[in-house]
Formats: C-alpha cells, sequence, structure tokens
C-alpha cells in the first residue's frame, strides 16, 4: 500500500514511524502547508509537497492519512480530499461526529473513494470496547476514564491565560472511582468524582499568580467543574519533567447476567500510552489498511471503526488468524 501523509506534526511524525513498522506498507509521500523544503523527514527519498498541489498526486497514493487537528482543520480538510483520495482521520470532536460524517460521505461516495474517520483510541479503541461490551451486557452501565495523560487541549487553554509563558495539564482518574466501577458497584459519579485535573504553569516575569490561578480554576468548559490544582515551576523544569505525551485510560462495562440478574460481571479495557500521538498513529496505520481493501472491495463512502471487520486489520491471511489468534 502507497501511504501519504497530510500535515507533519506530533501525529503525521508518528504516522511515518508507524508505516515503517508494517512490512505491506510504504510511505510515498508528505503534503505539507509550510514550505515543503524546510520538511525533514525521517524517511530517506520521500517527497514532501505542498498541500496546494495535492490533487497532481492523487494516483501516488491508495490512502490518504490527513493528521489535521479536529478544531478547524478536519471538517474542511476530510471531506475535500476524499474527492482525490481514500482518506482517513482521527477527528475527536465527539459531539460533532455525525454532521463529520455526512459531509464526508458526501465526498467520498461521490467520487467512489472509502472515507474512515475518528479513529484512534478515543474515539476508535475505546468506541469498540464500549460496542463489544454493551452487546454483550446489556443490563449495565458505562465508564470512561482518562488518564493519567497530558490533555492537549486543556494544554492549550492554560497557555492561552494572561501571564501564562507556558503550560502542561494532565488528567486523572480519581482511584476511589476506579476502585468502586472495578468492584462491580455502579456508582452514579459526577464529573468531579471522576477526574481531577494537575496544571504545570511557568508564568512571565512578574505576573500575578493568584490571578492566573484563579482564572484556571474557574475556567468554564475546561476546569471549573474539576478540583484542579496549579503548581508554578520554572521554564528548565517543565522542559525537563513535562516534555513528554504520555496519555492513556479505561473503558469498563459492568453489568448483570443471570436470569434473576443474580450475577455481576465487569468488562474493563485499558490504554498506558507513552506517547498519545505515536499510538494514535499506530491506530490509524491498521486501519488505512482495512480502508484499502473496503476500496478494493467496492466498498465506498465514510465509514468508522464499528464498520471494520477486525480481519480487514490484520497484514495476516485468514488461514494465519485462525491458526494464530483465535
Amino acid at each position: 500500500m502507497k501511504i501519504g501523509i497530510l500535515g507533519y506534526g506530533n501525529l503525521g511524525k508518528g504516522v511515518e514511524c508507524a508505516v515503517k513498522s508494517n512490512s505491506d506498507m510504504e510511505l510515498s509521500c508528505v503534503f505539507t502547508r509550510r514550505d515543503p523544503s524546510s520538511v525533514k523527514l525521517l524517511t530517506a527519498g520521500v517527497p514532501v509537497y505542498n498541500v496546494a498541489d495535492v490533487e497532481k498526486y492523487k494516483n501516488n497514493v491508495d490512502v490518504l492519512i490527513i493528521c489535521g487537528g479536529s478544531a478547524t482543520d478536519l471538517p474542511k480538510q476530510t471531506p475535500e480530499y476524499a474527492k482525490y483520495f481514500n482518506v482517513i482521520d482521527s477527528f475527536d470532536t465527539h459531539a460533532r461526529i455525525p454532521e463529520h460524517f455526512a459531509n464526508v460521505y458526501k465526498a467520498a461516495k461521490t467520487a467512489n473513494h472509502t472515507a474512515l474517520i475518528s479513529c484512534g483510541w478515543d474515539p476508535g479503541m475505546f468506541s469498540l470496547a464500549r460496542l463489544y461490551a454493551n452487546c454483550i451486557l446489556p443490563n449495565g452501565s458505562d465508564y470512561t476514564f482518562w488518564g493519567k495523560g497530558v490533555s492537549q487541549g486543556h494544554s492549550d487553554a492554560i497557555r492561552r491565560v494572561p501571564g501564562v509563558k507556558n503550560g502542561k495539564q494532565y488528567t486523572i482518574p480519581m482511584q476511589s472511582a476506579l476502585d468502586a466501577v472495578r468492584a462491580g458497584k455502579n456508582p452514579e459519579l459526577s464529573t468531579r468524582q471522576k477526574h481531577t485535573r494537575e496544571c504545570y504553569v511557568v508564568a512571565e516575569e512578574g505576573a500575578d499568580k493568584a490571578k492566573i490561578e484563579k482564572e484556571i480554576k474557574e475556567m468554564p468548559n475546561y476546569f471549573a467543574d474539576y478540583d484542579t490544582t496549579v503548581h508554578f515551576i520554572s521554564e528548565e523544569e517543565l522542559l525537563h519533567n513535562h516534555s513528554g505525551i504520555p496519555h492513556g485510560g479505561f473503558v469498563f462495562r459492568s453489568g448483570k447476567t443471570g436470569w434473576n440478574n443474580e450475577y455481576n460481571n465487569v468488562i474493563e479495557y485499558s490504554l498506558k500510552l507513552d506517547s498519545n500521538p505515536a499510538f494514535t498513529s499506530s491506530v490509524l496505520a491498521a486501519f488505512a489498511r482495512a480502508v484499502y481493501r473496503m476500496n478494493k472491495e467496492g466498498q465506498t463512502g465514510c465509514k468508522t471503526v464499528f464498520d471494520v471487520a477486525p480481519a480487514y486489520l490484520s497484514p495476516l491471511s485468514g488461514d494465519e488468524i485462525r491458526a494464530h489468534l483465535l
């Protein structure tokens, strides 16, 4: 498969590494909004093109992995490039997924291409865990916890507070809530009872730290609904101790089985990731294989992870999967 990458930030670099790990894939090209001569790839001999020239190379790519941001990039990019390529993205604004799906479906279906949206670990692998568990335990409750890990959106929100030079925010699951769910107690948990938020902030010289802390803790949609701790540290300490992008989390389904619902059951799926973008990229690469195969079979339009049979993700044959993984 010839893989193209659109956008060469943390996610694009992760896709490049993921392609290297899959022997049935090769990196065909990278598209960027920057000056192509300024982009230095890890893979030797792969061309970098300006995104304005993307249509010229529509026959050079089997699947284009779009590595833009969900806020403003992907709502425009994915339907646009589905006109020229089979595409996949990691759109993660949950409330807007139906709208994004409809827009991408129309573009991909018209062009006889296959698109897959919202692919990563949440939405993505966590979505599959929730679906499987709901089907198996129809009488039950869902719980999703994120972290401990860096929230890039919340970290960006911190950095936009006046007086903040730099900052990073960690989302941390409440251990007491995790323990109650694992014990099958089916607790009703508020937002504040599920997660805490921990902020590491580098203040500008002479900035009012008390004012910064107050503004962070009272920020609606980000911190106001959580118990939030703000630590003021030096730039050197931030770079030394908080330069990574770890993440992870847990999906639970706690439910009853038996004639009188006498049996308790807990399904748990968890991830512990050293690098959020590197793992997300690996999920995208596996599902790009599925997009390629589904298009070869004539399955066009827009898909999600729910529409992909697991066998489409594997480079192994059906005989090999049955012999070694079943």
